[in-house]
């Protein structure tokens, strides 16, 4: 794919690209969250297992999010970008095809390294070909699809998996995928040639090996019947090899995937917690609502994707009044604010019942949710570019993805009880969920509130 690169820039393209390509990332980590119960029936899941339909693709990607950033940097960001389309192409038509579990598991393993690798160089070949105003605006478009793709995702799949199949979900991505292929070879130009980054290998495995860990110790001890034993010891691993991550980082310095030097303020430190807090929660509800209507109270996968509509109609048609609010005011209170909002909604949700009217129950909850996220999501990138120095903005950004990732991961990992229930159980098991997703979001609030300097999220330093 290497080849030199001697056209002018193409802006628009890129921007066309980038968003093409990043859209199947952001949707392919939702879209199975209504395909769930089809998978289940189909492959004779248990419930463990289709918490790692989900966990499959996360787990890769929270950990590899870094490395493909780097890779970028190392080998060329246009060539990277290609390479994890390409990856991801494959790996979608071997989820399309999987004849069992274990290689659906194994394709979605692929897609997510492929995404981790595709994401990052989509935002970077963004600030090579925009500068100044107009870059903010690029990365303020990409922004805005990747908060709204992952909620347009069940909607999609619903319809995919009532004409056609759970199959036709993963499918759908090889013409999107080709096209964005298509785009990126032919009319996106990349500023520069490869640098010399030294990639950090070691820190990435660590990580990956601690991520993988917690995942599956939490997993089982979320189960319905909990393997105790076994579950304490894997997440005693984990939490060792998260120990030797951070002493890997320190040993590396600013050659190190994640460096140290990104804390070196207490509202970095804020930013990360409520991140994972929030995004944890959100997507613990993105799994959970599909499954419950599908399962408890007879919706079709359109009509479960549909139900979740008021979020992404909600985030587009306020995030800019928001972005503009935060500009004028600062990000700490819409940060503070929107997170207890969010929280309000998921204690609204634990309303949802068998016998509850949606338009009552469900719809009021995730517009207020909708309402929260569309004031925390717009300061969010830039209280993050803003609490590190300039050094930094790159790796921050990089990273506070991977951690919102990490949260949706450890969030799912913890469902196993709520995903074997049945009946009644079921609607009882997801209120209690609902409300320990509240509690997660009010904590990042309280989070932004306690943590955030104002001098230090808003640029004036």
């Amino acid at each position: 794919m290497a080849r030199k690169q001697t056209s002018a820039p193409a802006p628009g393209w890129t921007l066309a690209a980038s968003i093409l390509a990043s859209s199947l990332a952001f949707v392919d980590g939702s879209v199975t969250n209504v395909a769930l119960p089809a998978i289940k029936a189909d492959l004779s899941a248990s419930a463990e297992a289709l918490q790692w339909v989900v966990n499959a693709y996360l787990l890769p990607l929270s950990a590899l999010l870094l490395l493909g950033g780097a890779a970028g940097d190392r080998f060329g960001r246009r060539q990277v970008f290609l390479a994890g389309l390409v990856a991801f192409a494959f790996a979608s038509l071997g989820c399309a095809l999987a004849p069992g579990l274990e290689w659906l598991l194994a394709a979605r393993v692929v897609q997510g390294a492929s995404a981790a690798f595709l994401m990052p160089n989509s935002l970077a070949l963004l600030g090579t070909a925009y500068s100044g105003a107009a870059r903010g605006k690029a990365v303020g478009t990409w922004a805005a699809v990747g908060s709204v793709a992952p909620a347009l995702g069940p909607l999609l799949g619903g319809w995919l998996i009532g004409a056609v199949g759970w199959r036709a979900i993963f499918l759908i991505n090889l013409p999107l995928a080709a096209g964005a292929i298509a785009l990126g070879w032919l009319k996106v130009r990349e500023a520069g040639g490869e640098g010399k980054a030294r990639l950090d290998l070691a820190g990435v495995a660590a990580a990956t090996a601690a991520l993988a860990a917690l995942t599956w110790g939490l997993t089982v001890l979320g189960a319905a019947q909990p393997q105790v034993t076994q579950g304490l010891v894997a997440v005693a691993a984990g939490a060792a090899l998260l120990a030797l991550f951070l002493v890997t980082e320190w040993k590396r310095g600013s050659h190190a995937a994640m460096p140290l030097a990104l804390f070196a303020t207490r509202s970095f430190g804020g930013l990360t917690l409520l991140t994972f807090l929030l995004y944890g929660a959100l997507a613990a509800n993105f799994v959970l609502v599909p499954y419950v209507l599908i399962e408890n109270h007879g919706y079709s996968p359109l009509q479960a994707g549909a139900a979740l509509l008021p979020i992404p109609l909600v985030l587009a048609g306020s995030s800019r009044f928001m972005g503009g609010l935060a500009a004028r005011i600062g990000p700490r209170w819409p940060l503070t604010i929107g997170p207890l909002v969010v929280a309000a909604g998921f204690a609204l949700s634990a309303r949802l019942s068998s016998d509850a009217p949606y338009l009552t129950t469900l719809l009021p909850a995730l517009c207020v949710i909708a309402a929260g996220m569309a004031l925390a999501v717009a300061p969010l990138t830039g209280a993050v570019m803003a609490s590190v120095d300039s050094a930094h903005v790159g790796t921050a950004n990089g990273f506070n993805s991977a951690i919102a990732r990490t949260g949706g991961l450890i969030a799912t990992a913890l469902l196993g009880a709520v995903l074997a229930a049945q009946g009644d159980a079921l609607d009882r098991a997801y209120a209690h969920a609902a409300l320990a997703a509240a509690l997660a979001a009010a904590l990042a609030g309280i989070a932004a509130l306690v943590m955030l300097k104002p001098s230090e999220v808003t640029g004036a330093k």
